[in-house]
């Protein structure tokens, strides 16, 4: 018995290191990314996504502006309603939920090493982009004229549909009376002995109207078109869970765009650049099939959980989150709410109902979030 025992602590001795050493290796360590990606086949499916992406990511982006210009569609005036505020739901949940998350999740993964993992990076380049999309802004509304004549583009912006329109008929009441425009300007107005029956501080305020426009159009696509891209090439090399996320990508892409293209189609474009809108929506709708494309085709070397691709992945992420943030939270949000004239006159009932919808998109985005 004796014996027997000694031969049992024997054994223990020996089994002992090896589950230690078992363990260690099974936990991730510093410096020891994941060198290769879940491809699993599926090549023809994984091309159709191009294809499907692009339909849905072009529907969401360009329609909006093509209906609001052509009344021979006969869109339902309140569709556009619900798909402007709709989208600005949308572009506030892909910040937090679709941007913010996954940026974390890759600054912080365990095999990182070096100065990323000694600081909170994805809220420090978020904060830093809002600020420099803040001073971006303030430097366009003093210098930036878009080569853009306020008087002569008024009388070449096409007819759109009401809820797109650049409110016409409000700005010109409003123009000859106190009050303040869209983004919380007051209109002085000049008493003077001329009487030709102009308002001279119109043209400068509908110019910083134009000047902020521009920005936050050009900033919003800048944002999801960087997004987009690694959206593209994590689909491609997806393994299992490639038919679930291919089903909520085409959603979250379409969705998107509709958010872009709500934007696109409420800017007061001039005559000389109505094709402008088209030319963002379509880039929009490219970069994801793009992405897709070239991911399939460096398949065999493109590894996602690289310290590369996790460094890109998580900064970028984190940029296009400070964009979307402070557009949606302070274009989308605070203007179309609080310093819109046509919102701040409109019935309790209208404004609820934005309120609503908007919140609507912010949901369903956010639900996809489980899934991508």
């Amino acid at each position: 018995m004796e014996n027997l025992q000694e031969l049992t602590r024997v054994v223990a001795r020996q089994v002992a290191p090896s589950a230690i050493i078992s363990s260690a290796a099974a936990e991730p360590s510093e410096g020891s990314c994941d060198a290769g990606n879940e491809f699993d086949g599926r090549i023809g499916l994984r091309i159709s996504a191009i294809f499907v992406i692009l339909v849905g990511s072009l529907f969401g982006a360009a329609f909006p502006v093509y209906a609001a210009r052509h009344r021979g569609v006969r869109v339902p005036q309140w569709t556009f309603f619900i798909a402007k505020y709709f989208g600005s739901g949308v572009i506030i949940a892909t910040a937090f939920i679709h941007l913010l998350a996954p940026a974390h999740e890759a600054l912080t993964n365990p095999c990182l090493t070096g100065p990323i993992t000694e600081y909170a990076w994805v809220e420090g380049i978020s904060l830093m982009t809002v600020f420099v999309l803040f001073f971006t802004e303030l430097m366009a509304m003093r210098f930036a004229t878009f080569d853009h004549d306020p008087v002569a583009a008024e009388n070449q912006l096409e007819n759109r549909n009401p809820h797109f329109g650049s409110q016409r008929k409000l700005s010109s009441a409003s123009a000859h009376a106190p009050g303040e425009d869209h983004l919380g300007h007051n209109r002085h107005h000049i008493n003077n002995d001329h009487d030709d029956g102009e308002d001279h501080t119109y043209g400068i305020n509908h110019l910083e109207d134009y000047a902020a426009q521009m920005v936050a159009i050009f900033i919003l696509e800048f944002g999801v078109i960087f997004h987009s891209i690694f959206v593209g090439l994590t689909l491609a090399v997806a393994g299992e869970e490639f038919n679930t996320l291919y089903v909520v990508l085409v959603f979250h892409q379409t969705f998107e765009g509709l958010g872009l293209g709500s934007r696109l189609a409420a800017t007061p474009w001039p005559k000389s650049k109505r094709w402008t809108p088209y030319i963002l929506g379509v880039s929009y709708s490219f970069s994801t099939p793009i992405a897709l494309a070239v991911g399939l085709g460096v398949r065999e070397t493109y590894a996602p959980g690289s310290q590369t691709a996790l460094i890109l992945n998580g900064v970028f992420d984190s940029i296009s989150a400070g964009i979307l943030l402070y557009t949606g939270l302070v274009e989308l949000m605070a203007h179309e709410f609080m310093f819109s004239p046509t919102m701040r006159r409109a019935k309790l009932s209208v404004v609820l109902s934005a309120f609503g919808v908007m919140c609507l998109g912010a949901g369903l985005m956010a639900l996809l979030g489980k899934w991508a």
